[in-house]
């Protein structure tokens, strides 16, 4: 079904409801007009960050250090009076009592702080000194500038100390209160506490905007490596298989872009892999169907007879798509997980010895020597695994041995084991493959270069078949060559099939479903 609408020539995505079977189907968003960037993003909560902290560091302040700042000026009014008491009680005893010139004293003490409050009061409570009742001190400039005020009764709002003469006895008491404020604050320290908060305030606005600017740039370095992600995604969408990143680095958005990177390279070979499996599979298939259709022409023409030769010249073009279609459905029940395996207990020595007896006349024929070798400590090595599958797998290397290996060369199987794993080896004395061919080598109908000048014969599938064998036994195999020297594949599949791969999982899960 066709797309309709605007942004037809976006990509899109789509889905599949299996329960229902309906399905769905969206092209991409364009980018948004009026939304945020990331980087304006990141610049705010940078900026929201900051006027957090200035608001906790403010309630922290106003609870603990308001409370303590309190404490302080109270230590600090009750110093004065102490002092003041001190003073008087020097006078009280010079003058043998409340003369005059006692009272002076106090007098003195308050225009030398004209925002402090002063009470003097005798034994017996009797107020003989008050500063807010005179009027000269409203003559004084400092006194007028407080304005003066009546005596506080909260006892939090004053401070006072005992006058004492010099035989211990209390003769009168001091009384101090700050003009103006409920909390002994002196206009000083009123002052002090403002300018206090002030700077806090110009602290935490500067720390708005440096959070601000942090933010922006933070912000712009962690999205220009996105940025250089998503346009090279774009280029890769729009058909630029070259297109990378170059974005590297230890941290998750370098792992991101070399990851990313790793991926578009992979895409590309699998593309270019696709492009030539499909000229290869154009080949391997008309090959054999042009031979069929020109035999059968000439023979439809009376160019040639209908004899029992150019029939089986039919038969065996025949034969050979037969065998290339059989391939390529055991390769895809392979990898699609749907062909069973049938593991079982099995000597893998007896098995590839017994192959390799099998085959000897074949390799004999050819002008090749076929060896076995048992690398075994005990002579028999005891797997789990599916042995006409495995002996497929074997099947497949050795041919390919015979095919690429020149007469009079040599091939060898070898089964080995360690403590996990069963090791089987083919090696040979052929053609070798180049080293920039050998990451191609399992890939289905590729051959190398000077393998294809060779006259093999063979349908270009058994390398990938036997991959294929041994991931569904959760094994590996690898290929070592040499140019001119010679090739050797080695298979290591577990001995036991307790572990399972992600893949085998992953397909059995499917297979349920």
């Amino acid at each position: 079904m066709a797309s309709h609408g605007p942004g037809s020539g976006r990509a899109a995505s789509g889905g599949l409801d299996i329960a229902t079977g309906r399905g769905s189907f969206n092209t991409i968003k364009p980018d948004p007009k009026h939304s945020w960037t990331y980087s304006t993003k990141m610049a705010i909560s940078f900026a929201l960050a900051a006027v957090m902290t200035a608001a906790i560091f403010v309630m922290v302040l106003a609870v603990v250090w308001e409370s303590q700042f309190k404490a302080y000026t109270r230590n600090n009014m009750q110093s004065l009076a102490q002092s003041a008491a001190d003073t008087l009680s020097v006078g009280y005893d010079a003058a043998g009592g409340w003369a005059p010139e006692v009272l002076a004293d106090a007098l003195s003490f308050s225009v030398a702080t004209p925002d402090v409050g002063l009470q003097v009061l005798d034994e017996s409570g009797n107020i003989i000194y008050d500063d807010t009742l005179r009027m000269s001190r409203h003559e004084d400039p400092g006194v007028a500038a407080t304005g003066g005020s009546a005596v506080p009764t909260d006892s939090e709002s004053v401070v006072t100390a005992s006058v004492v003469d010099s035989g211990g006895k209390t003769v009168g008491t001091v009384r101090l209160w700050a003009f103006g404020s409920d909390t002994l604050l002196t206009s000083s320290d009123a002052k002090f506490r403002e300018s206090s908060y002030s700077a806090i305030a110009a602290a935490a606005a500067i720390a708005v905007v440096l959070a601000v600017i942090i933010g922006y740039f933070v912000s712009r370095s962690l999205t220009k490596p996105i940025q250089r992600i998503t346009y090279t995604a774009s280029q890769i969408r729009n058909g630029d298989l070259t297109a990378r990143t170059g974005v590297r680095g230890t941290d998750e958005i370098g792992q991101l872009g070399e990851t990313f990177d790793d991926m578009a390279t992979s895409l590309e070979k699998d593309l270019k892999l696709e492009h030539r499996l499909t000229s290869d599979v154009a080949h391997e298939l008309r090959t054999p169907l042009m031979a069929i259709l020109a035999t059968v022409e000439a023979m439809q023409d009376g160019v040639l007879p209908a004899d029992d030769a150019h029939l089986d010249t039919l038969a065996s073009e025949t034969r050979r798509l037969s065998r290339l279609v059989d391939a390529m459905l055991k390769l895809s029940r392979l990898e699609n997980g749907t062909a069973d395996i049938k593991a079982e207990r099995t000597d893998v020595v007896y098995l590839a010895k017994s192959l390799v007896s099998s085959q000897h006349q074949l390799f004999h024929e050819k002008g090749l020597h076929l060896r076995f070798k048992d690398d075994t400590v005990h002579g028999e090595c005891q797997a789990d695994v599916d042995p006409d599958l495995i002996r497929e797998a074997l099947v497949n290397l050795m041919s390919n041995a015979m095919r690429y290996t020149d007469e009079g060369g040599w091939v060898v199987v070898s089964v080995g084991s360690d403590h996990s794993d069963v090791i089987i080896s083919v090696s040979d004395t052929g053609i070798g493959i180049a080293k920039e061919d050998i990451p191609q080598t399992f890939s289905r109908f590729w051959r190398s270069d000077v393998s294809r000048e060779r006259v093999s014969g063979g349908l270009g599938v058994g390398l990938s078949i036997t991959k294929e064998i041994v991931d569904r036994h959760n094994g590996t195999i690898s290929v070592d060559s040499e140019l001119g020297k010679g090739t050797a594949f080695t298979i290591r599949v577990p001995l036991s099939r307790g572990r399972r791969s992600l893949k085998q999982a992953l397909q059995e899960k499917q297979q349920e479903k």
